[in-house]
């Protein structure tokens, strides 16, 4: 692959409106009898991105969303991922239902992590794993993308596209994550990073710390990009 592309921005609301035009760009570039895969995250930074996005005139008729991960949660739950993007995107755009992708969290883990990984493989061409045309990533303080956390066994996925993980200590602890082949199988892949607290793991994961599981990808035939706020990117 070649070297991440490191883009620094002033502040989170600039952050938003940079990754909403980035969104937009790579669905208008695409050949009008193409479809569009895009992969979400969930958690705070995104937000801002998708409300910009729902504003924005990309060809929405031609966009298949999909989730990275999602927490096992009903999808009306104040800490569902689906819940978060409904009301900040997908509500809000000229979207069919059948454009959208969620994991159904409110299903057993490996009930949900299969159903799940059955629809990514129906919806999305590329062998051995299905090939997404954009995917969008946070990253936690400690490192963790989607939710594959450090030191997790899951990080060793080889054969499974989405899996269900446990991590007993959250608010939400049963989860279901995209694995890491899936992640560097992806066309682009496209961080989005804010604030002082993330400056230097973010510079570790820039540099490909294997420690860390954003600093595991790395697609092998794809571009990655890191979108930074100006105060997470002081230690690079």
């Amino acid at each position: 692959m070649s070297e991440p592309q490191v883009v620094v921005v002033d502040d989170i609301t600039a952050l938003a409106n940079e990754a909403a035009a980035r969104v937009e760009r790579v669905a208008l570039e695409a050949p009008e009898d193409a479809i569009t895969s895009i992969a979400l995250s969930g958690g705070h930074t995104p937000r801002g991105a998708y409300q910009h996005l729902a504003g924005r005139c990309p060809p929405w008729n031609r966009l298949q969303f999909f989730f990275g991960d999602e927490r096992l949660v009903p999808p009306d739950d104040p800490g569902s991922n689906y819940r978060m993007v409904s009301e900040a995107l997908l509500a809000r755009a000229p979207l069919a239902p059948e454009q959208v992708h969620r994991v159904r969290g409110e299903l057993p883990p490996e009930e949900a992590a299969r159903e799940a990984e059955r629809e990514l493989y129906a919806q999305v061409p590329g062998q051995p794993w299905p090939r997404l045309d954009l995917l969008l990533l946070g990253m936690g303080p400690d490192g963790h993308t989607a939710s594959l956390f450090p030191g997790a066994e899951e990080l060793g996925e080889e054969h499974r596209a989405m899996v269900p993980v446990h991590r007993p200590e959250l608010p939400q602890p049963w989860r279901v994550s995209m694995t890491l082949p899936v992640l560097n199988a992806a066309r682009r892949v496209m961080f989005l990073v804010a604030g002082e607290d993330k400056a230097g793991v973010a510079a570790r994961a820039i540099g490909g710390d294997s420690a860390l599981p954003a600093g595991l990808v790395r697609p092998a035939d794809g571009e990655l990009t890191w979108l930074l706020t100006r105060d997470a990117a002081t230690q690079l």
